[in-house]
């Protein structure tokens, strides 16, 4: 029935030109060129040679091997591909056939057909570059885009891994590699994000004097064929990797490092496209970095603020209110000596206030200590190993100093001081039922033969023994030293 009749097709020979451009995907528009001309001239061996492959990142496409054809001398015939660019028409590579399947040689007709298909290929890859380079500058913009919110807004705690992770999902490389400048003048790996384990890669260093070097630390990307065989490359791990780009990270007129982004051996080369845009990245990946590392000063800033004032506060109204109830209770202590039950009493308030006082004193230097820098004095350093077993006891030991500490006690001293809160600290952890820690660093203490020297105790209310049932006299631990 004229209903049931299947509509025209078109001919085999037009199906195969018209198709070359119904993807834009570039491999994907090769193979069709390819396979649409063994298919237009009925050839058993058809192939497309680039003639710039780091153009395209891409060295050649086939339907079958072409090789054996031209070893065993079969006729070949080949016509050019040009593609327009900027204004002219470049080579982009040969496209060739073999062996016809018939048995017959290529005729005239075979070559103006393939010819044909060859100008019809050249406009279709020109469209496939074009869409090729617009995916590519929308993922490098978006990743761009992605690193410097996560920088700003999240405050990525490892900024630098942000960034070289996300350059390498972008470049499809085996590795992300940050390095910064050295002190003698060269450049050290100090961070490393790679699909396998990055192993010995951090901490590699590019010597002083070495050229690429110099090209690196003037702010000038650096392009590497193969970095296993190039000579500008001399670290041990070069001869992991192949093609690889050493891009500078430059903001604001200076260098914070180079971001390398190196790939496998035997991987396509990186095209000029890729280049651009990875350098680009890089720009703005830099700027990024600068503009977190202001907001991070800033954002400290305000709470070195903040402290200062807590720190302000407690010691003009906490301090001098404790420290004036503490002598009007003196002062009735004194008018109560005929009741003992009273004196005690006050006696004891006046010594809780007195042990106060020298804890909001040990809260107020702490607040004064920058919260993101380790310590440098001993007082930081004892605190610091006091908020670590604050941690874990939940709940802050209470520590008294007394005297000079700081200009009394010499380094090496200081050190075994450490070392024996440590491990006092260590056993009142592990000791149950501790609900009270006391920690006394005297500077003023007299030895044994009348030295001076600095006394360190340690107490703590805990079980002293398995059977123990607690309330008992705790333990206490004492370690001193001469001064």
């Amino acid at each position: 029935m004229p209903g049931d009749a299947s509509p025209p097709s078109l001919p085999p020979r037009l199906e195969a030109v018209l198709g070359i451009g119904s993807d834009l995907e570039l491999r994907t528009t090769l193979q069709h060129i390819v396979d649409g001309a063994a298919e237009l001239t009925g050839a058993r061996y058809a192939g497309l040679g680039m003639a710039d492959p780091g153009q395209d990142g891409l060295v050649e496409i086939r339907k079958a091997d072409p090789g054996r054809a031209e070893r065993e001398g079969i006729t070949v015939i080949d016509v050019p591909i040009l593609v327009r660019k900027e204004g002219d028409d470049e080579e982009f590579g040969r496209l060739y056939l073999a062996e016809k399947l018939d048995g017959t040689e290529f005729t005239d007709n075979d070559r103006q057909l393939l010819s044909v298909l060859a100008a019809q290929a050249g406009i279709a890859i020109g469209n496939a570059r074009l869409y090729e380079t617009a995916r590519q500058r929308e993922r490098w913009i978006e990743g761009a885009a992605a690193v410097t919110t996560a920088l700003l807004t999240d405050g990525a705690a490892d900024a630098l891994m942000t960034v070289a992770d996300r350059a390498r999902v972008l470049a499809d490389a085996a590795a992300g590699v940050v390095l910064q400048p050295t002190d003698e003048g060269g450049m050290e790996i100090v961070t490393a994000a790679a699909l396998d384990d990055p192993g010995d890669i951090v901490g590699t260093t590019i010597a002083p004097g070495s050229p690429v070097l110099v090209q690196l630390l003037g702010g000038e990307p650096v392009f590497v064929d193969d970095s296993a065989t190039d000579p500008r490359m001399t670290t041990h791990v070069r001869h992991r990797f192949g093609p690889s780009m050493l891009l500078p990270l430059r903001a604001e007129g200076r260098l914070i490092g180079t971001l390398a982004l190196p790939r496998r051996r035997g991987d396509r080369p990186y095209t000029d496209v890729e280049r651009l845009l990875a350098t680009q990245f890089a720009s703005q990946a830099a700027l990024a970095l600068v503009l977190a590392d202001a907001r991070r000063r800033r954002a400290r800033l305000a709470v070195y603020e903040d402290r200062d004032r807590i720190a302000r506060d407690l010691h003009d109204l906490v301090v001098q209110r404790l420290f004036a109830t503490g002598m009007m209770l003196e002062s009735t202590q004194r008018r109560a000596e005929g009741d003992d039950k009273v004196h005690e009493i006050l006696g004891h308030a006046v010594d809780e206030l007195h042990a106060t006082v020298q804890e909001v004193r040990t809260t107020i230097f702490a607040l004064q200590q920058p919260p993101a820098d380790a310590p440098t004095t001993l007082r930081g350093k004892v605190l610091r190993e006091v908020a670590g077993a604050a941690a874990v006891l939940g709940r802050r030991p209470s520590v008294h100093f007394t005297g000079p500490v700081e200009h009394r006690t010499p380094s090496p001293v200081a050190a075994q001081l450490l070392t024996a809160l440590r491990r006092a600290l260590a056993a009142a952890v592990h000791r149950p039922g501790v609900t009270r820690v006391e920690i006394t660093v005297d500077a003023t203490a007299v030895l044994p033969g009348g030295r001076d020297g600095l006394r360190l105790t340690v107490y703590d209310d805990g079980d002293i023994g398995a059977d123990a049932t607690g309330g008992g006299a705790g333990t206490t631990a004492t370690w001193q030293a001469p001064l």
